[in-house]
């Protein structure tokens, strides 16, 4: 998935302007993003905080690395066990 050209931050604000009263299509106009957009990202974040989207980000990556750590750990141990079955 593409990395998005704008930051949480701005993000957020966004969609608190939005929350504000500030009609969308004013929203979209200034970054350049068009309606499509601004909705996926009222999905995505509409109830988060700056903090609390750092944060998902923060336990996703580390998630992501756990998850490749035990996938080479079980590579480790099948390799281990299929040379302790050879009779030497």
């Amino acid at each position: 998935m593409r990395a998005s050209r704008f930051s949480d931050e701005q993000i957020v604000a966004a969609l608190r302007q939005a929350e504000a009263g500030t009609p969308v299509v004013d929203i979209v106009r200034r970054p350049g993003v068009t309606e499509t957009t601004f909705s996926r990202w009222k999905r995505r974040f509409g109830d988060f905080r700056v903090t609390e989207i750092r944060e998902l980000k923060q336990l996703r990556d580390e998630n992501r690395q756990l998850r490749s750590l035990v996938a080479e750990l079980s590579l480790d141990k099948t390799i281990l066990r299929e040379a302790l079955k050879r009779k030497w």
